[in-house]
């Protein structure tokens, strides 16, 4: 990901162990899910929830996305404020 694909750094990525096992056992890459957080899109979020995350991407607050990937698994994608780290973690864990 270059940066001028990006809106923001995402600083640190790290993926909550939940999402370890599935990228493990092969069910899961959460790249896609990531790329479209950082190009700014919130991903399966109500209206609401998107212009407040346009908002703090704005005010340098922090932003999150969620993504529903099948039936049973759904996403969580947060960056700090401060941009120095973003987490991918299943929404039943965040």
């Amino acid at each position: 990901m270059t940066r001028s694909t990006t809106l923001f750094p995402i600083g640190a990525l790290t993926f909550s162990p939940g999402v370890d096992r599935l990228v493990r056992e092969g069910r899961l890459d959460p790249m896609p899910f990531l790329r479209r957080h950082i190009r700014g899109d919130w991903g399966d979020v109500d209206d609401i929830l998107w212009q407040a995350n346009n908002a703090a991407h704005k005010a340098g607050e922090r932003l999150e996305s969620l993504f529903v990937v099948t039936r049973d698994i759904s996403l969580s994608v947060f960056t700090l404020a401060d941009r120095s780290a973003t987490h991918v973690a299943l929404a039943l864990e965040a």
